[in-house]
Protein backbone atom coordinates (compact mmCIF):
# COMPACT_ATOMS: atom_id res chain seq x y z
CA UNK A 1 0.00 0.00 0.00
CA UNK A 2 1.41 3.39 -0.98
CA UNK A 3 1.08 6.23 1.48
CA UNK A 4 0.77 9.89 0.56
CA UNK A 5 3.34 12.55 1.43
CA UNK A 6 0.68 15.25 1.31
CA UNK A 7 1.12 17.49 4.37
CA UNK A 8 3.76 15.15 5.82
CA UNK A 9 6.99 16.57 7.23
CA UNK A 10 10.18 15.24 5.63
CA UNK A 11 13.60 16.02 7.10
CA UNK A 12 16.48 15.72 4.62
CA UNK A 13 20.01 15.85 6.04
CA UNK A 14 22.63 16.75 3.44
CA UNK A 15 23.96 19.54 1.28
CA UNK A 16 21.68 21.92 -0.61
CA UNK A 17 22.70 20.47 -3.96
CA UNK A 18 23.05 17.12 -5.75
CA UNK A 19 21.16 14.18 -4.29
CA UNK A 20 19.89 16.00 -1.20
CA UNK A 21 18.42 18.82 -3.29
CA UNK A 22 16.74 16.35 -5.64
CA UNK A 23 15.15 14.55 -2.68
CA UNK A 24 13.90 17.82 -1.17
CA UNK A 25 12.45 18.96 -4.49
CA UNK A 26 10.73 15.61 -5.05
CA UNK A 27 9.25 15.61 -1.55
CA UNK A 28 7.90 19.13 -1.99
CA UNK A 29 6.42 18.21 -5.37
CA UNK A 30 4.71 15.27 -3.67
CA UNK A 31 3.04 17.66 -1.22
CA UNK A 32 5.37 17.33 1.78
CA UNK A 33 6.65 20.02 4.09
CA UNK A 34 10.41 19.82 3.68
CA UNK A 35 13.10 20.59 6.23
CA UNK A 36 16.70 20.68 4.97
CA UNK A 37 19.51 20.40 7.51
CA UNK A 38 23.30 20.37 7.33
CA UNK A 39 26.35 21.71 9.16
CA UNK A 40 26.35 24.74 6.85
CA UNK A 41 22.95 26.33 7.34
CA UNK A 42 23.96 29.58 5.66
CA UNK A 43 24.57 27.75 2.38
CA UNK A 44 21.23 25.98 2.70
CA UNK A 45 19.51 29.32 3.21
CA UNK A 46 21.01 30.61 -0.03
CA UNK A 47 20.17 27.43 -1.95
CA UNK A 48 16.54 27.39 -0.80
CA UNK A 49 15.94 31.14 -0.86
CA UNK A 50 12.52 31.94 -2.23
CA UNK A 51 11.12 28.48 -1.42
CA UNK A 52 9.02 27.17 1.46
CA UNK A 53 11.79 24.78 2.54
CA UNK A 54 12.76 25.23 6.20
CA UNK A 55 16.50 25.19 6.85
CA UNK A 56 18.19 23.99 10.03
CA UNK A 57 21.69 23.18 11.24
CA UNK A 58 22.81 19.74 12.33
CA UNK A 59 26.17 18.00 12.67
CA UNK A 60 25.90 14.23 12.30
CA UNK A 61 29.18 13.78 14.16
CA UNK A 62 27.73 15.50 17.25
CA UNK A 63 24.93 13.76 19.16
CA UNK A 64 24.06 16.94 21.06
CA UNK A 65 23.46 18.69 17.74
CA UNK A 66 21.16 15.88 16.60
CA UNK A 67 19.27 15.90 19.90
CA UNK A 68 18.83 19.67 19.67
CA UNK A 69 17.39 19.41 16.16
CA UNK A 70 14.95 16.72 17.26
CA UNK A 71 13.85 18.89 20.17
CA UNK A 72 13.48 21.89 17.88
CA UNK A 73 11.45 20.14 15.18
CA UNK A 74 9.38 17.86 17.36
CA UNK A 75 7.49 15.23 15.39
CA UNK A 76 8.45 14.58 11.76
CA UNK A 77 7.07 11.87 9.50
CA UNK A 78 10.15 10.87 7.53
CA UNK A 79 13.90 11.32 7.99
CA UNK A 80 16.30 11.01 5.04
CA UNK A 81 20.06 11.10 5.61
CA UNK A 82 22.02 11.79 2.41
CA UNK A 83 25.16 13.16 4.08
CA UNK A 84 28.51 11.48 3.42
CA UNK A 85 32.23 11.92 4.04
CA UNK A 86 33.94 9.45 1.74
CA UNK A 87 37.14 7.82 2.91
CA UNK A 88 38.70 7.26 -0.51
CA UNK A 89 42.20 5.96 -1.14
CA UNK A 90 44.10 2.70 -1.34
CA UNK A 91 45.00 0.99 1.93
CA UNK A 92 48.50 2.51 1.87
CA UNK A 93 46.95 5.99 1.75
CA UNK A 94 44.02 5.65 4.13
CA UNK A 95 44.06 7.67 7.32
CA UNK A 96 42.17 6.48 10.41
CA UNK A 97 40.63 9.92 10.79
CA UNK A 98 39.05 9.73 7.32
CA UNK A 99 37.56 6.31 8.03
CA UNK A 100 36.18 7.44 11.40
CA UNK A 101 34.63 10.55 9.83
CA UNK A 102 33.04 8.42 7.13
CA UNK A 103 31.51 6.09 9.74
CA UNK A 104 30.36 8.95 11.94
CA UNK A 105 28.63 10.65 9.02
CA UNK A 106 26.91 7.68 7.35
CA UNK A 107 26.58 5.12 10.17
CA UNK A 108 26.83 6.57 13.67
CA UNK A 109 25.07 9.84 12.80
CA UNK A 110 22.02 8.14 11.26
CA UNK A 111 21.82 5.79 14.25
CA UNK A 112 21.69 8.87 16.47
CA UNK A 113 19.02 10.37 14.20
CA UNK A 114 16.98 7.24 14.85
CA UNK A 115 17.66 7.44 18.59
CA UNK A 116 16.39 11.00 18.92
CA UNK A 117 13.72 11.24 16.22
CA UNK A 118 12.00 7.83 16.39
CA UNK A 119 10.36 8.48 19.80
CA UNK A 120 8.69 11.57 18.27
CA UNK A 121 7.57 9.94 15.02
CA UNK A 122 4.22 8.37 14.11
CA UNK A 123 4.02 4.61 13.61
CA UNK A 124 3.73 5.06 9.83
CA UNK A 125 6.93 7.11 9.69
CA UNK A 126 10.19 6.04 8.10
CA UNK A 127 13.92 6.53 7.90
CA UNK A 128 15.80 6.40 4.60
CA UNK A 129 19.58 6.09 4.81
CA UNK A 130 22.13 6.03 2.01
CA UNK A 131 24.43 3.13 1.23
CA UNK A 132 26.18 2.75 -2.13
CA UNK A 133 27.34 0.40 -4.84
CA UNK A 134 30.86 0.18 -3.37
CA UNK A 135 29.47 -2.20 -0.72
CA UNK A 136 28.87 -4.79 -3.46
CA UNK A 137 31.62 -3.93 -5.92
CA UNK A 138 35.14 -4.25 -4.44
CA UNK A 139 37.47 -1.76 -6.10
CA UNK A 140 40.97 -0.64 -5.06
CA UNK A 141 40.81 2.81 -3.55
CA UNK A 142 37.28 2.36 -2.21
CA UNK A 143 37.86 0.18 0.85
CA UNK A 144 36.76 2.90 3.29
CA UNK A 145 33.68 3.68 1.23
CA UNK A 146 32.79 -0.01 0.88
CA UNK A 147 33.16 -0.66 4.62
CA UNK A 148 30.95 2.31 5.44
CA UNK A 149 28.25 1.41 2.93
CA UNK A 150 28.28 -2.23 3.98
CA UNK A 151 27.70 -1.10 7.55
CA UNK A 152 24.72 1.01 6.46
CA UNK A 153 23.18 -2.09 4.86
CA UNK A 154 23.48 -3.88 8.21
CA UNK A 155 22.18 -0.93 10.22
CA UNK A 156 18.93 -0.64 8.26
CA UNK A 157 18.04 -4.28 8.94
CA UNK A 158 18.70 -3.94 12.66
CA UNK A 159 16.87 -0.64 12.98
CA UNK A 160 13.91 -1.97 10.99
CA UNK A 161 13.41 -4.64 13.66
CA UNK A 162 14.08 -2.44 16.68
CA UNK A 163 12.00 0.56 15.57
CA UNK A 164 9.06 -1.39 14.07
CA UNK A 165 6.48 -0.43 12.93
CA UNK A 166 8.49 2.63 11.88
CA UNK A 167 10.14 1.55 8.64
CA UNK A 168 13.87 1.82 7.90
CA UNK A 169 15.38 1.41 4.43
CA UNK A 170 18.46 2.44 2.48
CA UNK A 171 19.04 3.57 -1.08
CA UNK A 172 22.21 2.24 -2.71
CA UNK A 173 23.13 4.39 -5.73
CA UNK A 174 25.56 3.50 -8.48
CA UNK A 175 27.33 6.10 -10.63
CA UNK A 176 25.13 9.19 -10.50
CA UNK A 177 25.53 12.55 -12.21
CA UNK A 178 25.27 14.71 -9.10
CA UNK A 179 27.31 17.58 -10.54
CA UNK A 180 30.40 16.45 -8.66
CA UNK A 181 32.22 15.75 -11.92
CA UNK A 182 31.44 19.11 -13.54
CA UNK A 183 34.90 20.34 -12.55
CA UNK A 184 36.38 17.97 -15.16
CA UNK A 185 35.00 20.12 -17.94
CA UNK A 186 32.27 19.20 -20.40
CA UNK A 187 34.40 17.05 -22.73
CA UNK A 188 36.25 15.03 -20.07
CA UNK A 189 33.06 14.51 -18.13
CA UNK A 190 31.29 13.24 -21.27
CA UNK A 191 34.18 10.87 -22.04
CA UNK A 192 34.15 9.48 -18.50
CA UNK A 193 30.38 8.99 -18.53
CA UNK A 194 30.65 7.21 -21.89
CA UNK A 195 33.17 4.78 -20.38
CA UNK A 196 31.00 4.17 -17.34
CA UNK A 197 27.90 3.67 -19.49
CA UNK A 198 29.55 0.99 -21.61
CA UNK A 199 30.23 -1.12 -18.50
CA UNK A 200 26.74 -0.65 -17.06
CA UNK A 201 23.85 -2.94 -18.15
CA UNK A 202 21.53 0.09 -18.24
CA UNK A 203 24.01 1.76 -20.64
CA UNK A 204 23.77 5.10 -18.92
CA UNK A 205 24.84 7.00 -15.82
CA UNK A 206 22.11 7.62 -13.26
CA UNK A 207 20.49 10.96 -12.49
CA UNK A 208 19.61 12.60 -9.20
CA UNK A 209 15.97 12.22 -10.23
CA UNK A 210 16.44 8.42 -10.40
CA UNK A 211 17.56 8.47 -6.78
CA UNK A 212 14.92 10.92 -5.58
CA UNK A 213 12.19 8.70 -7.05
CA UNK A 214 13.62 5.74 -5.16
CA UNK A 215 13.62 7.71 -1.90
CA UNK A 216 9.96 8.64 -2.41
CA UNK A 217 9.20 4.97 -3.06
CA UNK A 218 10.94 3.99 0.17
CA UNK A 219 9.01 6.61 2.14
CA UNK A 220 5.61 5.73 0.72
CA UNK A 221 5.69 1.93 0.32
CA UNK A 222 4.28 0.83 3.66
CA UNK A 223 5.21 -2.84 3.20
CA UNK A 224 8.94 -2.35 2.65
CA UNK A 225 11.39 -2.21 5.51
CA UNK A 226 14.93 -3.39 6.23
CA UNK A 227 15.79 -3.15 2.53
CA UNK A 228 18.85 -1.69 0.80
CA UNK A 229 17.38 -0.74 -2.55
CA UNK A 230 19.93 -0.82 -5.37
CA UNK A 231 19.47 1.97 -7.89
CA UNK A 232 22.66 1.35 -9.82
CA UNK A 233 21.74 0.31 -13.34
CA UNK A 234 23.05 -3.18 -12.64
CA UNK A 235 26.58 -1.90 -12.07
CA UNK A 236 27.71 -4.73 -9.70
CA UNK A 237 26.63 -7.38 -12.21
CA UNK A 238 29.56 -6.87 -14.56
Amino acid sequence: MAASLQNKTVLVVGRGSGLARAVVDAAVEAGARAVAASRDRSTLEMEYKGTDVITKRVDLTDEDSIAALAEDLGSVDHVVSVASARARGKISELKPEAIVLSFHTKVVGPIMLAKHFAPKMPEDGSFVLFSGVAALEPDPGYLGVAATNGSVNTVVRSLAVELAPIRVNAISPGDIDTGAWDSLGEQKKAEMFARLSKKNPSRRVGTTEDIAEAVLFAMTNTFMTGVSLAVDGGQPLV
